[in-house]
């Protein structure tokens, strides 16, 4: 669609009271089997009220895909084909096709057939009321047929659900539905990162620290199988595990925080006496090893903590950074010091002494990195 097809559009639904127009937002790879009766079912919801503003962007498919899009859009002017010469993931077509959005509220629709475009009309009525500001789709709230599929995916979703749900304090059912309605200036002032499907918990949890109004609905599901053209894969869901932590746990309440701090401490522990043991065996001095054994199990805890828990460079720039880790890293290292040696002359055994150490800067090392290294602004939009 032209310029100035778009612009006369806009005119004529502004002309129209009541009118409310909808940017329905469709990332494609590879979905000539389903695509062009998808965009069928979507154009249908379009009535005297609704006006549709339909954004298919296609990720590079080697399929027929594009062409497809292309016919569709030739005959309809409501159809904009965005094209990624390279294909990016879910969430990298997402993001261009939000950033292109205009209308009053967007909504994310998928290319196949798993979902009802119809649902859509009904999870924009909240924001219409002015009652949300985000509407999410539910497969677990029956609301119409739903396809009987994998078990084991199923419990992966709840399992994912309850942990977002955890560090957001959201009491969501089904954090990983398709459908999610915004009103457009909310999408489109959230910074999408994930390019894959990891945008699913990125947008939960970024609506979530926003403090916004949040529905949920019940959407109609027609699964699909991996014969009929699923994507999504195990590794996907270790990759929402990580997103979960990623985008939440700087957020989450300080004892939360603690217990996510003991598993990282925990694995940058057991590096720390390994390395001692295996320093000693190999003939190293008890001082020599305690130093050269501490300094890997810092850097292990210290990407740990930037890729799970904390924001890196939340308040400093990187040098001032460096510079206080290094001052916390220091005190630490006196602490570790101390007690292994203590014990060690005490007549402990290496491993003990080393463990009793870990145990003692835990606590430490927590409130350390917590409120010196990165210090979190006070709670608002994630930028």
């Amino acid at each position: 669609m032209g310029p100035c097809e778009k612009s006369r559009m806009i005119d004529i639904c502004s002309t129209r009271p009541g009118c409310v127009r909808l940017s329905i937002v469709m990332p494609c790879y590879n979905e000539a089997r389903t695509l062009r009766a998808c965009l069928k079912r979507t154009l249908a919801i379009q009535d005297e009220a609704l006006r549709l503003e339909i954004i298919v962007v296609d990720d590079a498919s080697t399929d027929d895909s594009l062409a497809i899009a292309r016919d569709v859009a030739s005959q309809n002017s409501e159809v904009t084909v965005l094209q990624h010469e390279i294909n990016q993931g879910k969430g990298a077509a997402l993001r261009t096709g939000i950033r292109n959005a205009t209308g009053d509220i967007v909504a994310i629709q998928d290319s196949d057939l798993e979902y009802d475009p119809r649902d859509l009309k009904r999870m924009i009525e909240p924001i219409l009321e002015n009652s949300a500001d985000v509407v999410l789709g539910t497969r677990f709230t029956l609301s119409g047929a739903h396809r009987v599929l994998y078990f084991w995916h199923y419990l992966g979703n709840r399992f994912l659900t309850l942990l977002s749900n955890m560090l957001t304090d959201l009491n969501l059912t089904d954090m990983e539905c398709c459908y999610k309605v915004f009103r457009r200036e909310v999408i489109q002032s959230i910074r999408i990162q994930e390019s894959r499907f990891g945008i699913e918990p990125e947008l939960v949890a970024k609506v979530a620290q926003m403090r916004l109004r949040i529905y949920e609905m019940g959407v109609s599901y027609a699964g699909r199988t991996y014969q009929e053209g699923k994507k999504i894969r195990a590794r996907d869901g270790f990759r929402a595990l990580y997103c979960i932590l990623r985008y939440n746990a700087f957020k989450a309440p300080v004892p939360v925080q603690l217990f996510l701090y003991a598993g990282i401490a925990g694995v940058a522990a057991i590096i720390n006496i390994i390395l001692f043991l295996v320093l000693r065996r190999a003939g190293t001095g008890d001082s020599a090893a305690i130093y050269l054994a501490f300094f890997p199990a810092a850097l292990l805890d210290y990407l740990l903590c930037v890729g799970l828990l904390f924001r890196h460079k939340a308040r400093w720039n990187a040098a001032a950074e460096a510079f206080w880790y290094m001052l916390v890293v220091g005190a630490v290292l006196a602490l570790d010091f101390s007690v292994t040696r203590w014990m060690l002359d005490a007549s402990m055994s290496p491993f003990l002494s080393k463990s009793a150490a870990c145990i003692a800067g835990l606590a430490f090392n927590f409130i350390g990195r917590r409120y010196i290294v990165f210090p979190e602004a006070a709670a608002g939009p994630w930028k």
